[in-house]
């Protein structure tokens, strides 16, 4: 079929690219012009406007916008809404907090116009490997533009899984699980690493993914990291977090979920980005003036009681 992506960053970049590879015809935006004109080379059909693309395509339209949550989504949203028709489909595939999902579907009806939260796993392996999508929305929406989520995903990768902001919300999930595990390999690998016995990490990876009941395709990406760079010498050890774990979090609050081992990980997180805990160094402090216990001084660094 026939329809528009808006945002060619590595995911909307990838995802037209199988798209086109299964047969689809797939009109192209971005800011960037540079990012169009490549796609284009792949066999995309270039656009210089959201006005332009939504011209290039025949009714019912169907329009996926890949673009970072938050006022990007909003904005591009509220677009799309004065140049397209009753009839016409917006899929979010990008990861946007599902209650800001459910608001815009709120709103694109009011239009005619359906809505529909593609929540999307699978990272810059999508290309090869397929996507994995949780998606949301009003069911004969989804029945309407499902050739291109069969194209996207693997065999069994794609599920129609509940109402507006349903497929958002399980992503969001999804995520918050990945800190945790995210965290735990970290962690193990760091111990080892302090370890006594000088292990080749590359090896343990590489062993654990034979019938080890720790195996994943995240320890697949693991092992690949150390036999690409066995001490991750070139990578600094400061973690970012998209806000999919912050909403996991609050979730779990709101429901009154105990999620201790995904709350830590997002605060494990946070801890990664100071180059100077502020905390420690009132506990630091603390300890020297009840206990006497001896402290460092950032001038000499040497510890002093």
């Amino acid at each position: 079929m026939k329809l528009g992506m808006v945002g060619l960053g590595r995911m909307g970049a990838n995802m037209t690219t199988r798209l086109l590879l299964d047969a689809h015809q797939v009109v192209v935006y971005d800011r960037s012009p540079d990012a169009v004109a490549r796609e284009a080379a792949e066999g995309a059909t270039s656009s210089t406007s959201l006005a332009d693309l939504v011209s290039q395509l025949s009714p019912p339209r169907a329009v996926w916008i890949m673009v970072p949550s938050g006022a990007p989504t909003d904005d591009t949203v509220s677009e799309l809404l004065g140049l397209l028709a009753p009839g016409d489909v917006i899929i979010d595939g990008g990861n946007s907090n599902f209650r800001d999902s459910q608001a815009r579907c709120k709103a694109s009806k009011a239009k005619g116009v359906d809505f529909v939260d593609a929540g999307t796993s699978g990272g810059v392996w999508g290309l090869k490997n397929g996507y994995c999508l949780m998606v949301g929305g009003d069911a004969a929406a989804v029945k309407k533009v499902e050739p291109i989520f069969l194209s996207l995903a693997p065999k069994d990768g794609y599920a129609y899984v509940g109402a507006s902001g349903a497929g958002h919300f399980s992503k969001m999930v999804h995520n918050g699980i990945e800190y945790g595990m995210l965290s735990a390999y970290g962690e193990g690998f760091e111990i080892l690493e302090k370890s006594e016995f000088g292990y080749d990490l590359h090896q343990l990876a590489d062993l654990w993914m034979h019938a080890s009941v720790v195996r994943s395709w995240l320890l697949e990406l693991v092992e690949l990291a150390f036999r690409e760079d066995p001490k991750l010498a070139g990578i600094r050890g400061y973690v970012d977090d998209s806000g999919e774990g912050r909403w996991t979090v609050q979730a779990a609050i709101d429901e009154s979920v105990p999620a201790p081992v995904i709350t830590m990980a997002l605060l494990s997180r946070f801890v990664s980005r100071q180059d100077e805990s502020f905390s420690a160094k009132v506990i630091a402090a603390l300890r020297n003036e009840f206990g006497g216990h001896a402290v460092k001084h950032e001038t000499s660094g040497e510890a002093k009681a």
